[in-house]
C-alpha cells in the first residue's frame, strides 16, 4: 500500500457501498491538475507510490569534515568554468560536436499541461511489462472523490487501462492507467523505440526436455509475496549509522561567516586551479602518511 493513503475517506461506489479512497498529503503531491476521459474530468494530484530504498552519503573534506562542491572545470584553460560560460552540446564524433541554444531546446518542448487526458482504453494484458518505466499514483482532490470511485470501479470491473500523453519537467510521456487497490495507478511507458531488440539463440528442445522442466516450474510454483524479499544491504548500512548516531560519533564542518564563505571560494577556486596545473605538468601529487 502507498504511504500517501495514510488519511482515508469514504466514497459511494456505483453498487452503493462504500469504498476508501486515498487522501494525499499536499507537501508530498508531483503535479496536480484534472484526469478526464469523454466530457468527465476529475481533480487530481500525482504522487510518488514507490520510494527506492537507497542509502545516500555526501562527500566531506576528511580534514574539517565540509561537504564538497563539484564544479566544472575546463581542462584547455585549467580553470573552473562559471555558469554563463557553458554551453550544451549534441556529440556527433568523438570530440567533436553540434551546439544547441536554450531557444532551440524551448521551441521543442511540448507545451505545459494541467490535464492527463485518456483518449483510449485497453487490455491491459496486451501491454508488455518491458515497456513499464516509472509507477505514480493518482489521487482525487476535494470535491472530486465521487467521480473519481465511479471510474476506478469501472476500470476495474471491465479490466482495461486507459492512455493518456502527459506532460511533466518539459518531458512529454505516454502514461498507462489502471484502477488498483481503490486508487489510480499511472506509470510512464518507454516508447517503442526505446526499447531494444533482443537476439535470441535459437536452439531445439525435446518434449521430453520441455516436460522435465515443466515439472520442475510446477514444484516450485507459490504466492508472490514481495514481503518476503527486503534490501539486506540497505539494512545493513542503516545498522553501522544507527550504532554510530547511538555512540555519539557524529562529525561536524566548522561554521563559516558569510564573508569569509565568500573569500574562502575565491580562494578554493585559485588553488583548484594551481592544483590542475601541478597535476597536469607533474602527475597525480602523491600524499605521504601522516
Amino acid at each position: 500500500m502507498m504511504k500517501e493513503q495514510n488519511t482515508i475517506k469514504s466514497a459511494t461506489d456505483p453498487g452503493g457501498k462504500k469504498k476508501s479512497i486515498p487522501q494525499e498529503p499536499a507537501s508530498q503531491g508531483i503535479w496536480s491538475g484534472t484526469i478526464s476521459f469523454s466530457l468527465v474530468a476529475i481533480p487530481v494530484r500525482l504522487v510518488k507510490s514507490v520510494e527506492p530504498g537507497r542509502v545516500s552519503f555526501h562527500l566531506l573534506h576528511n580534514r574539517d569534515y565540509s561537504p564538497l562542491e563539484r564544479k566544472m572545470f575546463c581542462p584547455e584553460e585549467e580553470k573552473i568554468v562559471p555558469p554563463d560560460e557553458i554551453v550544451r552540446g549534441y556529440e556527433i564524433q568523438p570530440g567533436k560536436h553540434i551546439l544547441v541554444t536554450g531557444e532551440e531546446l524551448e521551441s521543442v518542448s511540448p507545451d505545459r499541461s494541467r490535464t492527463i487526458e485518456i483518449t483510449e482504453f485497453i487490455d491491459i494484458r496486451e501491454v508488455d511489462p518491458i515497456y513499464y518505466d516509472h509507477p505514480y499514483f493518482l489521487v482525487p482532490l476535494k470535491g472530486g472523490e465521487k467521480s473519481y470511485s465511479l471510474l476506478v470501479e469501472s476500470m476495474r470491473r471491465t479490466n482495461k487501462a486507459g492512455l493518456a500523453k502527459f506532460v511533466l519537467d518539459e518531458r512529454e510521456y505516454v502514461v498507462l492507467i489502471v484502477s488498483r487497490d481503490n486508487a489510480l495507478a499511472m506509470s510512464t511507458l518507454h516508447y517503442s523505440d526505446e526499447i531494444l531488440p533482443m537476439a535470441l539463440v535459437a536452439a531445439e528442445a525435446s518434449d521430453e526436455e520441455i516436460n522435465i522442466v515443466k515439472k520442475s516450474i510446477k514444484a516450485m510454483m507459490t504466492d508472490f509475496a514481495p514481503e518476503k524479499y527486503s534490501n539486506n544491504r540497505r539494512q545493513k548500512l542503516l545498522d553501522i549509522v544507527n550504532k554510530k548516531v547511538k555512540k555519539k560519533s557524529e562529525v561536524k564542518a566548522p561554521e563559516v561567516e558569510e564573508e569569509e564563505k565568500a573569500e574562502g571560494m575565491a580562494d578554493l577556486m585559485t588553488a583548484l586551479e594551481k592544483s590542475m596545473r601541478t597535476v597536469k605538468k607533474n602527475g597525480p601529487i602523491k600524499h605521504g602518511k601522516n
